[in-house]
């Protein structure tokens, strides 16, 4: 066998150098501070039984979808499941993709054609920047949550773009920073130089809204964007995504959305599992509200130990910049080592100097375990 390439093996060592080699971490039973499961619903024996009672009843006991959804892999519990979706948020259509990552590559890598602009947020997803790569749209970047840049761009592709489309691209609730847009001003930007709006919700889902339909829908803005993406693995704790918006976006993504065509499709338990946490999600309003007690309880602990470094959030996630690969990490196995599950943030997955600790809360997480991190925190942070 021939050795490794040497321009990998070069690739690798630099990661090495920087302090930022990833590796895979063994499962813990630290207290979690670290998963997207922000309901619990990824442990809940309820949903889990009621899934399998589901397929049961409805006489299904296959363990696989047999191929893509345009071959054999249609089973009859996509459209109940895309029927639910599309109505639970108040959408014409529901697309069901594999993962968020398919999802956000089949849309962007589809949607915008040749000559189209593409303005999408500096920090937006990774899934979302490679499917922008796969299409021929130029792409032009606006700063952070910055209306004013933002409407700066569209001045200029309004001039530069008049016979083809603008798309404005967001996250409702920002996966490494924890922070949300100005929905509001960005759908009137959007609405006033005639561009179409495409948001994320993938870390709003189970969080924002009266029944966790997301920020969009709690702001009543959900017929006025082109598409909003709906991502499974966070507030629903199971997995998948879907693409919601209009039945012709649906039809198209069908015909060209090459993540979409050229996949095995989900088996028929994952869709149950689905379906059964979305009833969930409306029925059990007591994870809502445990949820939004230690968002508050949280925020209230940061200002009283003044952490300063904290980046303010209204959402699950809470992230506090501490600079450098290598002092991010020794506060984290800190943490880790007295029994916190916190996960470091390294550059180059946020920009060099803004490497941060990232706090996930949940439903399950109590105010004990909030003030002992946060006190933990603020000693070594002191050091």
């Amino acid at each position: 066998m021939r050795t490794f390439p040497k321009s990998l093996q070069n690739k690798l060592a630099s990661r090495d150098e920087a302090d930022a080699l990833r590796k895979l971490p063994a499962p813990n039973s630290r207290i979690d501070f670290s998963s997207n499961d922000y309901l619990g619903f990824s442990k809940s024996e309820e949903i889990f039984n009621a899934s399998h009672n589901y397929l049961v009843k409805a006489g299904i006991n296959s363990n696989g979808a047999t191929g893509s959804r345009l071959i054999s892999g249609n089973h009859k519990l996509y459209k109940d499941t895309e029927n639910a979706i599309a109505n639970f948020h108040k959408a014409e259509s529901a697309l069901i993709f594999n993962s968020g990552y398919d999802a956000n590559l089949g849309l962007f890598s589809s949607v915008p054609q040749k000559g189209d602009i593409v303005l999408y947020d500096e920090y937006i997803h990774a899934s979302i920047r490679d499917g922008m790569r796969l299409s021929m749209a130029k792409n032009y970047k606006f700063g952070h949550n910055d209306i004013v840049d933002l409407e700066r761009l569209l001045k200029k592709a309004e001039i530069e773009n008049r016979d083809r489309e603008i798309y404005i691209v967001t996250e409702s609730v920002f996966s490494m920073d924890g922070d949300t847009p100005d929905l509001l001003a960005m759908v009137h930007l959007a609405e006033k130089y005639n561009a179409r709006m495409i948001v994320d919700e993938a870390h709003a889902l189970g969080v924002f809204g009266e029944n966790g339909e997301g920020l969009l829908q709690s702001l009543a803005l959900e017929n006025r964007v082109f598409a909003r993406i709906i991502t499974f693995g966070k507030g629903l704790g199971c997995h998948g995504a879907a693409i919601v918006g209009s039945l012709q976006l649906t039809q198209y993504l069908v015909n060209f959305a090459r993540s979409f065509i050229y996949t095995t499709a989900l088996p028929p338990h994952s869709l149950a599992t689905i379906l059964t946490a979305y009833s969930y999600l409306e029925q059990d309003k007591n994870s809502r509200q445990s949820l939004k007690k230690i968002i508050d309880f949280f925020t209230a602990e940061v200002k009283r130990l003044q952490l300063h470094s904290f980046i303010y959030s209204e959402s699950a996630i809470h992230c506090a910049v501490v600079k450098g690969n290598a002092k991010v990490k020794k506060v984290a196995f800190s943490l880790q080592q007295n029994g916190f599950d916190v996960k470091p943030i390294l550059s180059p997955t946020v920009p060099e100097g803004e490497e941060r600790l990232r706090f996930c809360l949940h439903a399950y997480t109590t105010q004990q375990q909030v003030t002992a991190v946060l006190q933990l925190l603020s000693i070594h942070l002191s050091l």
